[in-house]
């Protein structure tokens, strides 16, 4: 979308820090100096503390990480710091197998959603950070430009039906993350016992058929699956569409009862930076609310829907919602726990106004447990829901 030049000039100004975000490498805004911004806190979620993807298009993995770690807190009561570079290897297996299958027609890049670590899991289980960083001997920080470099090169060949490679990229592929993330152990040791990935899955409590994905569209159906036509949504996996008002107070109830999420949104915005996102009421405060409250527009789910189908609203970062907060003067934010490192924003963590993430919030990751009863009541009567959030 186009960017105002006065916004272009702050970014210049005040060297915006760069960060590689799902599959673009985005510029990670940079917080404007004297925020009049005073938050409160109404309601936080535990989790554990501010990682950095660094220089990694994987802010989807590090997002549903901190969900499912907050996640583990609430079903167990135990602290698990747990591997993003695990989901991040797991995805490339899942993702080269469907690029090379559907001979180069689908997606292969960096980029996923919140639900790619809940497909992988059940498939591969999980792993501990302490087991498996992704990081090789003498690394601290992630970049992987070479890595992908690497698999792309490897994994358009084999798409090719003309080349008669066969099925080699099975070994192949494994070999070049082996390198680049380092291997995967059959079995390790966690506080004194032995584990294998499926197993520690196991330990962990989690199940990933008790989670689902809610969005609010126009052009599908409400209350019935449906595969997003968005570029990050590779796997084709299926949403649940509810009206916009009722996806809000879905949000608002899980957090209430104490449940996270996980976000997917819009962040090419020029009132979206690292500390907070607001949709101002005029454009002429569209840089003056960087650093003072401003009155915000009335979202309605005929504007979202516009915005989403002329590319205003593109999904472009993942984050971890743990809570709400309210301003100085009582409006509410929903506090997200970020993958920028704790030197952005604020400590690492953004403030989204309830308009931005009305209109910009493509869609949440939570428990069925977390829906509002007559919500959950309304998706269980979809005939095809059975393969999701009616296991058990």
């Amino acid at each position: 979308m186009k960017k105002d030049p006065l916004f272009t000039l702050l970014l210049v100004l005040l060297l915006p820090l760069i960060q590689a975000c799902e599959s673009k490498h985005e510029k990670a805004p940079v917080v404007p100096p004297k925020s009049n911004y005073v938050f409160s806190s109404i309601k936080e979620i535990p989790a554990l503390p501010v990682t950095d993807q660094n220089s990694s298009g994987t802010c989807w993995s590090f997002s549903t990480t901190s969900f499912l770690e907050s996640e583990i807190m609430r079903l167990k009561g135990e602290k698990i710091d747990l591997s993003e570079m695990y989901f991040v290897r797991c995805a490339y297996l899942l993702k080269a197998q469907n690029y090379i299958l559907r001979q180069g027609t689908a997606r292969f890049s960096e980029g996923g959603l919140n639900h790619d670590p809940m497909m992988s899991s059940t498939q591969f289980g999980l792993l501990p950070q302490s087991v498996y960083t992704g990081l090789l001997k003498g690394e601290t920080q992630h970049n992987h430009f070479n890595l992908f470099q690497a698999l792309e090169s490897r994994v358009k060949p084999y798409a090719n039906p003309a080349s008669k490679l066969g099925a080699e990229w099975r070994k192949e592929v494994p070999s070049i993350l082996d390198g680049f993330l380092g291997k995967v152990p059959d079995q390790f040791q966690y506080k004194g016992k032995w584990y294998t990935p499926m197993s520690f899955l196991d330990y962990t409590q989690l199940n990933p058929d008790h989670y689902l994905t809610i969005t609010s569209f126009t052009h599908v159906p409400f209350y019935k699956p449906f595969v997003l036509s968005i570029p990050a949504n590779w796997a084709y996996e299926r949403f649940y569409n509810l009206p916009l008002d009722e996806f809000m107070e879905n949000i608002d109830h899980a957090i209430e009862e104490g449940f996270s999420l996980a976000l997917d949104l819009d962040g090419t915005e020029p009132t979206f930076t690292a500390e907070i996102g607001v949709l101002p009421q005029k454009q002429e405060d569209k840089t003056l609310i960087l650093t003072q409250i401003r009155p915000e527009k009335k979202v309605t789910l005929q504007m979202r829907q516009e915005a989403f189908e002329n590319f205003q609203t593109t999904d472009d970062h993942l984050v971890h919602i743990i809570g709400k907060v309210q301003d100085q003067h009582g409006n509410l934010y929903y506090k997200a726990k970020n993958s920028w490192g704790p030197k952005a924003g604020r400590q690492g963590y953004m403030y989204l106004s309830v308009a931005y993430l009305k209109m910009k919030g493509i869609s949440v990751l939570l428990h069925k447990e977390g829906l509002i009863e007559t919500t959950r009541q309304k998706l269980y009567r979809s005939p095809v829901q059975a393969t999701s959030i009616q296991q058990e």
